[in-house]
């Protein structure tokens, strides 16, 4: 499984990083195939993408009906063990990007995210995790954006800090979206 060596050979950055790395690669050496599919109601792998302009100046956001806040974009494995692809199909989705890259095809940060039970076409999706893998995507920020309706309702370019004034999320203002500025920042 590729994605495992990659995870593996991950250095991570924080003290969050290298615990949420080993909770992903024991569930992973567990679950194996079965953990790239949300039929797995504890927890499933999922990618997501700190899309950024050209000059590295801001970051584009959606705002995620189930969540009610702005926020990266993302999504499920759905069976897919290259998550690379999933993050970039994720932001074309959710953003209406056509042209949208990623910056490298290492993996950005890593980190394992609670979802709270919430309702989804009708059906109730009980409270699970995502095993989450990042990457740094690029896209042209005059490229015409459009929400996707079903999950969000805006995407909009914000400036870095900006990103974190608009999430109402603190818990991913301060743990992951504040630590994916500052490792742009490093670049």
């Amino acid at each position: 499984m590729r994605i495992a060596e990659e995870i593996r050979k991950y250095a991570p950055c924080c003290e969050q990083e290298a615990r949420d790395k080993a909770v992903i690669l024991e569930y992973l050496e567990k679950h194996r195939k079965d953990a790239f599919s949300r039929s797995d109601p504890i927890a499933h792998m999922t990618a997501s993408g700190w899309i950024v302009n050209r000059e590295r100046t801001k970051v584009l956001m959606v705002y995620h009906r189930i969540y009610d806040s702005w926020s990266w974009t993302g999504g499920h494995a759905d069976g897919e063990q290259d998550l690379l692809a999933v993050a970039v199909r994720e932001a074309r989705e959710e953003t209406g990007l056509r042209k949208v890259r990623a910056v490298s095809e290492e993996i950005f940060s890593m980190e394992v995210l609670t979802v709270d039970g919430h309702e989804k076409r009708g059906a109730y999706i009980p409270s699970h995790l995502h095993l989450n893998v990042t990457y740094l995507l690029e896209a042209d920020e005059s490229e015409e954006l459009h929400a996707c309706e079903e999950e969000n309702s805006d995407v909009r370019w914000f400036t870095l800090d900006g990103a974190l004034e608009a999430s109402t999320e603190p818990w991913f203002v301060e743990r992951i979206y504040k630590k994916l500025n500052d490792k742009l920042k490093e670049e």
